[in-house]
């Protein structure tokens, strides 16, 4: 079967850029879950046209098709379920135009997040969204599953700076979609957080903004998580907009101390690290604020970094974290699930009591700011009666967002990882809704299939 396929697509692409070899298709097979699966052939495209003779082959041979990025994913959304081919975009790296005067840049759904964001900011202009796999993970990665990052605090996510997309439909057809007011329906939202399963995107256009002139960070820590929660709150009561505000828990500082021994504190419950930025008397005056509430929510300590130098350091601590948690366990369930900000003190105070009750560590980190939240089931696969407890505790993590009026997923996705859960925060009506979108779109179910709905 593989031979004939690969027969097949090579009337579409150089033979060079198809592999059947199983030793290569396992670099194919995982994303960044401890899931696993194999391909029968995987593909890397160059092109729109590329993709829609590939989707033309896969629909006339009922053959699934899973698209993938940098594979960073953290829901299990680029892992092939039953063979089928791996379309890989990751070669689509053109920066097709940066447009200073439109503020807007064109890309291809390769294009890395940070290499965008450097592009941009050399012409003065500003690309917020920034997940914490910006340095692997790809714009048409970021805009499948509609990702955020820290900045999100303040300037919104990835969806709220697509204007327009490039996608591949399951019959080879290309579209074009754009967020025009006068639009009657805005498809662009329909594929942002689609997961690749309406179509293949392979282009971007994006809104950019104005790159601030300035920012300023600082360190906080508190002697309880629920002191750094509670003043979570209070910064953002005063009207202030931080550009970031990220929380690490003790667990969490200790796994990142001891993976870079950057002197990060370990003897207080958490630690919020917070930017802001705008004109120098803007970030100047923001940080006296930030400080002054931390001091009054009882901060053990308050450290601003003197330079630029050392606030880069502090974030290359925060997106250092799911790595450094390797030193501890083997495996992890990172999960992301998110809350009103008001309901914050009581899910991180629900989470631990799950950790205590499960008997199971559950460092935890995260985008606190706007409530997202990021627990992380630390656990070894090879533990069977432990991988029984982890499935019980995300459970009943996802409960308990769902009851304070939270939901599944922040930015992660849903993929293969939580859509067993998704009837435990949706309705049974709105769920057939978007079984039939998917239907209409892709009746052959080639495109990603089994991942966001079982």
């Amino acid at each position: 079967m593989k031979s004939t396929l690969a027969a097949d697509l090579a009337k579409t692409l150089p033979a060079e850029r198809i592999t059947t070899d199983p030793a290569e298709l396992i670099v194919y097979g995982y994303d960044g879950t401890w899931l696993e699966r194999t391909p029968d052939a995987a593909v890397s495209v160059l092109s729109a046209d590329e993709v829609a003779g590939v989707l033309r082959l896969a629909s006339r041979l009922g053959i699934p098709v899973v698209p993938r990025g940098a594979g960073s994913g953290l829901a299990g959304g680029s892992v092939p379920l039953s063979g089928g081919i791996v379309l890989n975009l990751s070669l689509m790296t053109r920066i097709r135009s940066i447009d200073r005067l439109a503020m807007r840049a064109i890309v291809e759904a390769g294009v890395v997040n940070a290499d965008l964001q450097a592009a941009v900011e050399r012409e003065g202009l500003f690309y917020p969204p920034d997940p914490a796999s910006l340095r692997q993970s790809t714009i048409g990665g970021n805009v499948a599953t509609s990702a955020s990052g820290p900045r999100c605090l303040k300037y919104g996510g990835t969806r709220e700076y697509v204007l327009g997309l490039e996608v591949v439909l399951p019959t080879g057809d290309i579209i074009r979609t754009d967020t025009t007011a006068g639009n009657p329906l805005d498809l662009t939202r329909l594929f942002i957080g689609s997961e690749g399963t309406l179509g293949v995107i392979t282009e971007v256009t994006l809104r950019l903004i104005a790159k601030p002139p300035a920012r300023g960070t600082v360190m906080v820590t508190f002697a309880s998580l629920d002191q750094a929660s509670e003043t979570v709150n209070a910064i953002i009561g005063t009207g202030i907009e931080p550009l970031a505000l990220e929380m690490m828990d003790q667990a969490t500082l200790r796994c990142v101390e001891a993976h870079l021994k950057a002197g990060l504190p370990l003897d207080v419950e958490a630690m919020l690290l917070i930017e802001v930025d705008g004109d120098e008397d803007t970030v100047d005056a923001q940080l006296a604020v930030v400080v002054e509430q931390c001091q009054a929510g009882g901060a053990v300590e308050v450290r601003p970094a003197a330079s630029k130098t050392e606030a880069e350091e502090l974030w290359k601590a925060r997106r250092s974290i799911s790595s450094s948690f390797g030193r501890l366990y083997p495996n992890k369930l990172g999960e992301d699930i998110s809350v009103p900000r008001s309901a914050i003190p009581e899910m991180v105070r629900r989470i631990q009591q799950i950790a205590k009750q499960h008997d199971l560590m559950i460092p935890l980190f995260g985008h606190i700011g706007d409530g997202n939240l990021h627990p992380n089931v630390l656990c070894d696969l090879r533990d069977s009666a432990q991988m029984e407890r982890v499935t019980l505790a995300a459970r009943d993590i996802f409960a308990a967002a769902v009851q304070l009026g939270g939901t599944l997923s922040g930015e992660h996705g849903i993929g293969l990882l939580k859509r067993e859960f998704i009837p435990m925060s949706l309705q049974p009506e709105p769920i057939e809704l978007m079984r039939q979108i998917k239907a209409s779109f892709d009746p052959q179910n080639i495109l990603n299939p089994g991942k966001v709905f079982s």
